[in-house]
């Protein structure tokens, strides 16, 4: 499968300026690069009707918040997903993912909440996890209050944003709640043994490399032994039965393609979940905020909008 023409001048000037890997750098350089490439990368933010920082109670202090709340959406019981941005748990924040919110807001009518979890090395695994679960009780806890429908609350998130809302999903299954309607997993990271053909194939040379995916592992977790925790590789848990419908986005040329397509076949084979596979043909992990310097990033937004839509439709 060829990449994307425009994935192919992406990677040349990448290429062309040389800069340091992820796993060359500090925490704190990466996120400065990281930042700066987003400011490179994403397209202007579109105007949405409100948009709120706000707070909630989590485990070890507040957890910041943004409420998206699009035109089209009621001002009680609206749908909402409640969503966790990508980047490794140790890069990104609300600004990084602000664009991609906005979008999903406004072409779904759904309520966006994004979730400014704690970030590793300065707060190790599980701190990521609980925090990203802790704003999805918060937020179903709070549905009068934000005038959401919290019979209609999915969650989501990109990458290691994906890894966290899937596990929340685990964890809300065995523990009573909150119900979730749906949950979106883009390029989602779901184990972390990196040994699949993807990972040999796509692991150099394609933006996110494997030994990037070694470094952010090794700032996560706090030993070698919460690899095999389903939190932090829901890959891992014993059973996927009695889980949300699903909506899984992989990317062709991204190493984490393969588990993240196991995922979702576990998902469908072993626990009967209906889920939606599309692996988008010719792109690479982290495509979808870049729409300034990628097309195909706009509609593929589009598409994860309809299909959000679709699934927290009211009842007929």
């Amino acid at each position: 499968m060829r990449l994307d023409p425009d994935t192919e001048a992406l990677l040349e000037a990448a290429r062309a300026a040389n800069r340091p890997a992820w796993n060359e750098l500090t925490p704190e350089e990466a996120r400065e690069a990281y930042m700066a490439s987003r400011a490179l990368s994403a397209p202007p933010p579109i105007p949405v009707a409100e948009i709120r920082d706000m707070a909630c109670p989590g485990p070890h202090g507040a957890i910041p918040l943004r409420l998206y709340r699009p035109a089209a959406a009621p001002g009680r019981d609206a749908p909402v997903l409640v969503y966790a941005h990508g980047g490794g748990w140790v890069l990104g924040n609300l600004e990084s993912h602000d664009g991609l919110c906005r979008h999903l807001a406004e072409h779904s009518g759904c309520v966006v909440l994004a979730v400014d979890y704690r970030l590793a090395p300065e707060h190790r695994f599980p701190a990521a996890f609980e925090d990203a679960l802790a704003a999805t009780q918060w937020v179903a806890a709070q549905a009068e209050a934000l005038g959401i429908d919290p019979a209609r609350l999915a969650v989501g998130g990109d990458s290691a944003g994906g890894n966290l809302m899937a596990a929340v999903c685990l964890h809300a299954r065995d523990h009573g709640g909150p119900r979730i309607a749906f949950q979106m997993l883009l390029y989602p990271a779901t184990d972390l043994t990196m040994d699949t053909p993807s990972h040999r194939r796509f692991g150099e040379g394609h933006m996110l490399t494997t030994a990037a995916m070694r470094w952010f592992a090794t700032l996560y977790l706090r030993r070698p032994e919460d690899a095999a925790d389903w939190r932090a590789a829901p890959l891992r848990a014993a059973s996927l039965a009695g889980l949300p419908p699903a909506f899984v986005l992989t990317a062709s040329h991204d190493p984490l393609r393969d588990e993240g397509e196991a995922y979702a076949r576990r998902l469908v084979e072993e626990a009967g979940v209906p889920v939606t596979l599309w692996r988008v043909p010719g792109h690479l992990h982290g495509f979808l905020p870049m729409g300034r310097l990628l097309r195909a990033a706009e509609p593929a937004l589009d598409r994860l909008a309809a299909a959000l839509r679709q699934a927290l439709s009211p009842p007929a």
